[in-house]
């Protein structure tokens, strides 16, 4: 959250509410970006926020990974990682942002 992650343990009122106002403000640590991997079918993506109950939204970075939207799907979903199946080809810029949500 923009910086602003503050601790379970977290007793100052100002910066509880200043991440409180970076949410409602759509920022969050919930979002990053990734590349499929060249020359095999699957991708693993390390996000330690995530678990088995994550939903995902992908956004297209490349007109490579572009094309590669429509056949690629996330494949198993663990805690602290997803992994996306994809088709195998050798390009190498075929980057996606992703949020995370649940």
């Amino acid at each position: 959250m923009s910086g602003n992650v503050p601790a379970l343990t977290e007793r100052n009122p100002v910066r509880i509410m200043q991440a409180i106002r970076d949410l409602f403000a759509g920022r969050s640590n919930a979002a990053n970006q990734f590349t499929l991997t060249a020359n095999t079918t699957t991708t693993t993506v390390t996000a330690p926020n995530v678990s088995v109950d994550t939903h995902y939204t992908f956004g297209a970075r490349t007109a490579n990974a572009a094309a590669a939207l429509a056949n690629m799907y996330v494949s198993t979903k663990a805690q602290g990682s997803f992994t996306l199946t994809h088709a195998n080809n050798s390009q190498t810029d075929r980057t996606f942002d992703y949020h995370a949500l649940g």
